[in-house]
């Protein structure tokens, strides 16, 4: 069965020109110019209009975002998500077109065993732990769900190698939930715009999950992470470039090229 690929929506480094019109809302309210971030949790929050604000662009520009994760179904889905940890997408969608073309089935990977699943993922970081945990979790889903993933949360973190963020791209991208996956650049965005400033993961997407408005929460958690991977990158963020820099208290902003 070949593996979904992942829709133009996701292509990297949008332009800037593609940028929607911008209101004129600023991040301090009636002031203008940069304003120094506190640490994580204890930065004040982004006023709900630049909020508002924020999604009105990354909505404007993407309406459908995508992950890039390739995957046909729920359990193609789960099994990429657990092998993505410590990993690059680039680098789990090679190893499951492999793996997928033996075994894209609970039943037919635990066929397919602990040592060929080991076999096809080695490029992957920890694939030793994650071949078990793909066959432990695929038996667990015969076992006690019928083969079927669950659109649970609570069900989903009992599976090995499961934990809330990977039970919340799976409840969001497969089953359509309104759920915010917290990973490395959705936390650093979090924090660098005080959309939902946290000292942990967890109380980034609790932020989140308060800041954001109704209408744009099922895709939050898609247009914050590939802001974080292209744009707000972590050693030096492309502000020159970014769709809402006017509207973030993040500073020095970073000059654009030349």
């Amino acid at each position: 069965m070949p593996p979904r690929q992942p829709s133009a929506a996701a292509s990297p480094k949008p332009a800037p020109d593609a940028a929607p019109a911008k209101s004129r809302v600023k991040a301090g309210g009636a002031k203008t110019g940069a304003v120094k971030t506190s640490k994580p949790g204890r930065a004040k929050r982004l006023p709900p209009a630049v909020v508002e604000e924020i999604f009105r662009r990354f909505h404007a520009r993407d309406p459908e975002p995508k992950g890039e994760l390739e995957y046909v179904d729920p359990y193609t889905l789960l099994v990429a998500v657990v092998l993505s940890a410590q990993a690059t997408d680039v680098g789990v969608n090679k190893a499951t077109r492999r793996l997928y073309a033996e075994a894209a089935t609970p039943e037919a990977m635990v066929a397919l065993g602990e040592e060929r699943v080991r076999e096809h993922i080695r490029t992957i970081g920890l694939f030793r732990t994650k071949a078990k945990n793909v066959i432990a979790l695929s038996e667990r889903l015969i076992a006690e769900h019928g083969g079927a993933v669950p659109p649970s949360r609570a069900a989903l973190e009992l599976l090995p190698g499961v934990g809330r963020k990977t039970a919340n791209v799976v409840m969001n991208t497969a089953f359509g939930e309104p759920t915010i996956a917290v990973d490395t650049h959705l936390f650093r965005v979090g924090n660098r715009t005080r959309l939902a400033p946290g000292k942990t993961p967890l109380e980034v997407e609790l932020g989140l999950e308060a800041a954001v408005p109704d209408a744009y929460r099922r895709h939050a958690h898609h247009w914050l992470i590939l802001h974080g991977r292209y744009v707000c990158k972590a050693r030096k963020p492309d502000c020159f470039r970014c769709l809402i820099e006017d509207l973030c208290p993040f500073e020095p902003k970073t000059p654009g090229p030349g």
